[in-house]
């Protein structure tokens, strides 16, 4: 599955080619500088241009001064520097990977920094900027190097991205546990990780500059040993350019650089992917731009245009008064998922859309035994998840609710504590059967509704109508979830389908739009007060926290129809999990056939989103594991993965509720600690 894409090779620039380059600077500049001013006019307080211009010139009141000094300039600047700091750190990431797609979202830089911050912020210590810096900087070091080492170096485009993602939403969800469990201590830390380039004064603009001017002195020092990596290794080597030396030094100063635009800003999105993309389209024509000593200033000034222009339409088109709550980074992240999906449908795809796993015959006493064992497993979790918890109960208490007789406390607890049992046991059956489904008709074994961004769509869908309807009831929340699952999906599914969903695009198109999605989820949460950050944070963690047997009745309807959908087309399924060509030579309808599953998975997914929130990778390990266990054939992989995915969210539902009650944690970050491994996992015996 390698999709390689390596960077033009360079020619000697001629003399228009130079003449065109610094045209092409000087406009950028210009662009940059409008761009600058514009934004320096854009803000709450009525200081238009010519307040400013006064300010700038010592003639505006003290007010009208405060204001454009203390505010508006420092966040112009801030936005010069990030975006320039992006921008040299994707220049310098792709660059040395000889891939299109790397950058410090990608490399899960971003996501490193962020979880070192979060655990320094658990232990109440305040550190001052630049030592916030430096904890950044090592949080994100450490995501990159585990992404490059299991992706391996050149080794294909989506292989990093998938790798760089996994592993992403792996330490995100560990950092958004350290929200939910520490919530004074890390106030404001989830609005920060949505990247914000509004500062107050310019002290922390001025701290991180020399640190920006320390990272591009040193890339523009290893320049032509990085240059010389285009070549391959061999070639490189053959010049006597030291080629892993030359790889660490240029991934620790984009690491620098990157980690010094987060601690200013925090984190905004793909910046550092779209900057060098442009450059390196200019670069095809004015060949001056393909070589990284040249090319780092104009990715700068395009990085500084991005987050400059991003900020400047966001108040443009938004009232000021809501600007203000917006972040950034969800702008450039939105612009960033749009580009990640568009240069998925352009890279070239090597990788045919292969079956899941090789051909494995279990004999009908493994399939008995195997079940027989998931659902004594599968008894016994739910048991322990209705007796125990912050109260806990017998069996004869549960008898006593049962019939009716229990008292005041008991029959409390247990109200409330079974629906929550029956959302977690019912959303995990339901996210396994729709994995199954993914997986045998794109035939991709990375597939899964999280992955593929449908479980995204779900959530977006249901937060837009819980923060426009707050009295929306339990159908209308999974109405609107499945309305949301079903347009992510056919963006994802369309483009994926023109290449017979080749794994690598139907992959990173997924990704792109769950990205996108969570943009949309974060502007949400900014922008609503009924859906605040510490109730978001729940939902998107995929708690079955205050949920009611009405929330659990469409999951358990649509469950019911997909189980039995699925027991009756058991023989379809295994057809079209095999390849493109039989399904049509025993006269299937192979289009249609994909078609109802996709739409029985998107169904099943919007469900479960809707009754427990957003809950990652069980679509994902739960077909594995059944594959692995009873082999390949549907009418056994079905209800094995139903009962494994059953049993996965139920635990992981009652570790989050008991291990550290009375503080709960929701089922979605237990199960994203456990299907990140397993996920990386998958990637490294893949590239074996």
């Amino acid at each position: 599955m390698a999709v390689t894409a390596t960077p033009p090779a360079t020619r000697p620039p001629t003399a228009p080619s130079r003449t065109g380059a610094a045209a092409v600077t000087a406009a950028l500049v210009l662009l940059v500088a409008a761009l600058a001013v514009v934004d320096i006019t854009q803000g709450t307080a009525a200081v238009g241009a010519g307040e400013v211009l006064k300010a700038l010139t010592g003639r505006a009141d003290t007010a009208d001064a405060s204001v454009v000094v203390a505010s508006r300039l420092p966040r112009m600047t801030a936005g010069l520097l990030v975006g320039a700091l992006l921008g040299m750190a994707g220049t310098a990431l792709q660059a040395v990977s000889r891939n299109v797609l790397a950058s410090p979202d990608t490399l899960a830089v971003n996501a490193g920094s962020y979880l070192g911050l979060g655990l320094v912020a658990v232990t109440g210590v305040s550190l001052p900027l630049l030592a916030s810096s430096g904890v950044a900087f090592v949080g994100g070091l450490a995501a990159a190097a585990v992404v490059l080492g299991l992706s391996g170096l050149g080794a294909g485009t989506v292989r990093l991205v998938l790798a760089g993602s996994a592993l992403a939403l792996g330490l995100t969800a560990v950092t958004e546990a350290l929200l939910l469990l520490f919530p004074q201590e890390t106030q404001g830390l989830y609005r920060w990780n949505q990247g914000s380039i509004g500062q107050n004064g310019f002290d922390g603009v001025l701290q991180i500059a020399p640190l920006g001017v320390v990272g591009l002195l040193g890339l523009l020092l290893v320049a032509r040993r990085v240059d010389a990596l285009a070549l391959g290794d061999d070639a490189a080597r053959g010049l006597g350019v030291p080629v892993r030396a030359t790889r660490v030094t240029a991934v620790v100063l984009a690491t620098l650089l990157s980690a010094a635009a987060v601690t200013l800003a925090g984190p905004i999105g793909f910046v550092g992917l779209c900057a060098p993309a442009l450059v390196r389209g200019l670069a095809r024509r004015f060949h001056g731009f393909g070589r990284v000593r040249a090319s780092l200033p104009v990715t700068a000034l395009t990085g500084a245009a991005l987050v400059l222009g991003s900020d400047v339409v966001l108040r443009a088109l938004v009232p000021s008064d809501l600007a203000v709550a917006v972040p950034t980074g969800v702008v450039t992240s939105l612009l960033g998922a749009v580009f990640l999906v568009v240069m998925a449908t352009r890279l070239k795809d090597t990788a045919a859309a292969a079956a899941p796993d090789r051909l494995r015959i279990r004999s009908r006493a493994v399939f008995l035994t195997t079940t027989a064992v998931l659902v004594a497993l599968l008894v016994g979790v739910t048991v322990a998840a209705v007796l125990l918890g912050d109260s806990k109960l017998l069996l004869g208490d549960v008898v006593n609710w049962a019939q009716g007789r229990a008292g005041r406390t008991v029959a409390f607890v247990l109200d409330t504590r079974v629906p929550r049992v029956l959302a977690a046991l019912l959303a995990g059956a339901a996210l396994a059967l729709a994995g199954t489904l993914v997986q045998a008709v794109t035939r991709n074994p990375l597939a899964e509704p999280g992955v593929l961004g449908v479980s995204g769509g779900a959530a977006l869908g249901a937060v837009l109508l819980v923060t426009t309807v707050p009295s929306a009831g339990s159908w209308g929340v999974a109405g609107a979830a499945f309305l949301g699952a079903a347009i992510s999906s056919v963006v994802v599914f369309g483009l994926a389908a023109r290449g017979g969903f080749q794994q690598n695009r139907l992959v990173l198109v997924g990704i792109g739009v769950a990205t996108g999605t969570t943009a949309l989820v974060s502007l949400l949460i900014v922008l609503t007060d009924p859906f605040n950050a510490a109730k978001a944070l729940t939902w998107l963690s995929g708690s079955t926290y205050g949920r009611s047997l009405s929330d659990v009745a469409p999951l358990a309807a649509v469950l019911a129809v997909g189980v039995a959908v699925a027991a009756f087309t058991r023989v379809e399924l295994d057809l079209v999990s095999l390849d493109e060509d039989t399904p049509r030579l025993l006269g299937l309808g192979l289009a249609r056939g994909r078609l109802g599953f996709l739409l029985l998975s998107v169904l099943l997914s919007a469900t479960a989103v809707a009754a427990a929130g957003t809950i990652g990778f069980v679509g994902l390990v739960a077909p594995h594991a059944a594959r692995a266990l009873v082999g390949r054939q549907h009418a056994r992989v079905v209800p094995v993965s139903v009962l494994l995915g059953a049993v996965l969210v139920c635990t992981a539902d009652l570790l989050g509720r008991t291990v550290i009650a009375p503080a709960q944690l929701g089922a979605g970050l237990m199960t994203a600690v456990i299907g990140t491994p397993y996920f990386l996992h998958l990637l490294v015996r893949s590239r074996r």
